[in-house]
């Protein structure tokens, strides 16, 4: 699979060496003497890369037009003279007092109506011509003051798009919104029939009629709601192009990114659109301490990030060595647990690993949060953590650059998430990612690596397709996953899937629509279970949430519901599809589960795609082992062993651990991990 991205500067791989090691550096809250003490300290931590000026604004500009970067040339010119290279950021996410004052039209505004004000950060809208004026006149200011700077590798473009507003309601935005409906429409008259404004005398008579969903008396339009989710991700994408427009101009080969937040708790924006933007791909990810299985996720999200990236290596921009600040209880990380963590991103794609923060604050909203440098100094277990992670980056250089291995794909798009979880559909308790995450925790389990793909991208190569919940497809989305079938893969598709095309129109004949003639069945209704209700599987086992009536026009039952209404219904089915030659061989094989079973079901339905598919774990291993497989283009392999265990695992694998210099032993130890350049 593979997304296409602007082509134009070179990888900010070619002026970092290694794995490039760091963090977010705010030398504004420190005085000199603080900031010469922290050379000393990224020289004994091994740093070579750090995100600088993310939050400056106010002390580079302290006043309209009147400058101050003395503090940021120096930070720059000690950098460079260490040997560390700089994302520099365009110092736009929380514009400055300064420019509220004079233009607080700019504040963004929710869908009551309220405008959010300072004191914070991400205070602003992206479709304030007045803010993009500011924020691109300060991105020039900086990028001619830098541009020849032997420290600069990167541009970091404003700050966590989407992160606490990502829907904006003010004047400005719905006339931006009534715009994007314009030219994506042509006419009101073609967006009447894309929206169905028939129902509830919704019809519009010209653009100028339309305004962003609101408060309302009822449930609002659903293909309202849907393209305004769209608008707003375009919206806040067309406003990094426009600082990225002046940072081509002004430093053509310098590459442009900004930190997603890809992960299973981030929707508001299509990182699959937005990645044909970003020179290369730069992701945030913070464990939440309550979920007892926070590596699974985590594990989620690089695969995502790397499902954006289209495969090549990405940029851990953020994540935390220890507590954050903003859960409602802050637990710090288990010792080991941030070596495991920053490794398992690295296993999974990674080719740099870097933290919010370097040092630690002593003021200020996040102070509580960890960093690189405690508030306990040297003297800490977080920093000889943070040394030791320093010390093992520099001994897996071999491994950058090399992609991970996988014969399995999890289709996964926004639209979709968006689409499925606007109301009014017929259970509150389908999710869009709970099928999704079950299948991905089981693959995890057994050490099997999942790329997570959007639906239009190249199939080839895959052995096993996932398809969960993909409520919502295109006809051409939906033709790539069939012809993955035909070419040989196994294909399965989760119930609430092809439902509906791009404008939540349902597809009429039968359900699942898009799937039907893949699939070999024809879903007359749909039957979800009220709360806390479950079901008897004929194979012994137990659903929940959702069922059907299935009819099969084709496909094989292999397991059936058991209770009244549907006993005796299909609720996992086998159809074989064949390859199109002149003999017409069945070669894939398109799987449909009707219903969502518990672990034990999952893990049973797991166990028949892989059989049927031929995938296997990368290597043998304990349970508790986390298991990736990273591959260089001449060969090369190296074998991530996590052992997230509290007891030594076996793995069997053979070759030397990057970690010991020495052949690795068939053990990891409990906690640690092994990185096996294999024979």
């Amino acid at each position: 699979m593979s997304v296409q991205r602007n082509s134009g500067p070179a990888s900010v791989w070619s002026n970092v060496e290694g794995i490039a090691y760091g963090g977010d550096y705010n030398p504004e809250q420190w005085p000199a003497d603080i900031r010469l003490e922290d050379l000393e300290l990224m020289k004994e931590a091994g740093v070579s890369f750090l995100s600088v000026g993310i939050f400056s604004w106010a002390l580079l500009e302290p006043a309209e037009g009147e400058y101050n970067f003395g503090w940021l040339d120096e930070v720059m010119d000690n950098l460079a003279a260490t040997g560390i290279k700089v994302a520099l950021a365009t110092a736009t996410a929380a514009p400055p007092a300064w420019l509220i004052r004079k233009h607080p039209e700019i504040l963004p505004v929710t869908a009551d109506g309220t405008v959010l004000g300072p004191g914070s950060r991400r205070h602003y809208t992206p479709s304030s011509a007045v803010y993009r004026r500011y924020a691109t006149g300060i991105t020039r200011v900086i990028a001619e003051r830098y541009k020849d700077h032997p420290a600069l590798a990167l541009w970091h473009v404003d700050n966590e798009l989407g992160c606490h507003v990502s829907e904006f309601h003010g004047a400005e935005d719905a006339a931006a919104f009534r715009t994007w409906l314009e030219r994506r429409y042509g006419s009101i008259e073609a967006l009447n029939a894309a929206w169905g404004t028939a129902f509830w005398s919704q019809n519009y008579g010209s653009f100028e009629e339309i305004l962003p969903p609101g408060v309302a008396p009822s449930t609002l339009n659903p293909g309202q709601q849907l393209d305004f989710q769209r608008f707003n991700s375009w919206a806040l994408m067309d406003y990094y192009r426009a600082l990225v427009a002046v940072l081509r101009d002004v430093t053509p080969g310098v590459p442009c990114t900004t930190n997603l937040m890809a992960s299973s708790a981030t929707k508001a924006l299509d990182y699959f659109e937005w990645a044909k933007d970003l020179d290369v791909i730069a992701n945030d990810h913070y464990l939440v301490a309550a979920d007892p299985e926070r590596q699974i996720e985590l594990a989620f999200s690089a695969d995502l990030t790397r499902g954006i990236a289209g495969g090549d290596p990405w940029i851990l921009m953020e994540h935390s060595t220890s507590a954050v600040n903003w859960q409602p209880r802050n637990q710090p990380k288990m010792p080991g647990e941030m070596l495991r963590n920053s490794l398992a991103h690295v296993a999974r794609g990674a080719d740099a690993v870097m933290f919010f923060q370097w040092r630690q604050s002593f003021a200020g909203s996040e102070k509580f949060h960890s960093a690189m440098v405690p508030h306990g100094g040297r003297d800490t277990r977080v920093w000889r953590e943070v040394v030791e992670l320093g010390s093992v980056l520099k001994r897996l250089a071999p491994v950058r650059g090399s992609r991970v291995e996988s014969r399995v794909a999890i289709v996964f798009d926004y639209e979709a998430w968006w689409a499925s979880e606007i109301d009014s559909k017929p259970s509150e308790d389908v999710k869009y990612l709970d099928v999704l995450r079950a299948f991905h925790r089981s693959l995890f389990l057994r050490g099997i690596a999942v790329d997570l793909v959007h639906p239009s991208s190249p199939l080839e190569g895959y052995d096993l397709v996932l398809v969960c919940t993909l409520y919502s497809v295109t006809d051409a989305a939906a033709a790539n996953i069939a012809a993955e079938a035909r070419a040989g893969a196994t294909v399965l598709v989760t119930y609430f899937s092809g439902i509906v095309d791009e404008q939540d129109h349902v597809r009429l004949g039968g359900y699942p629509g898009a799937f039907r003639e893949l699939l070999g069945i024809r879903v007359e209704e749909f039957h979800p279970l009220l709360a806390g209700g479950q079901l008897k599987l004929s194979d012994g086992g137990v659903s929940s949430v959702w069922s059907e009536h299935v009819h099969l026009a084709g496909a094989e039952a292999v397991q059936t519901f058991t209770e009244y209404p549907l006993e005796g219904v299909p609720s996992l089915t086998r159809h074989a599809v064949g390859s199109g030659d002149s003999a017409g061989a069945a070669s894939g094989a398109a799987w449909y589960l009707a219903t969502f079973p518990d672990r034990d079901g999952i893990e049973a339905v797991v166990d028949r795609l892989l059989a049927e598919s031929g995938v296997a774990p990368v290597a043998a291993a304990d349970r508790g082992v986390e298991l990736v497989r990273r591959r260089t283009d001449d060969g090369g392999s190296f074998l991530f062993a996590i052992n997230h265990s509290r007891s030594a695992a076996a793995v069997e694998a053979a070759g030397v651990d990057l970690l010991t210099g020495a052949r690795f032993a068939g053990t990891v130890e409990a906690g640690s991990v092994a990185v096996i350049a294999e024979d």
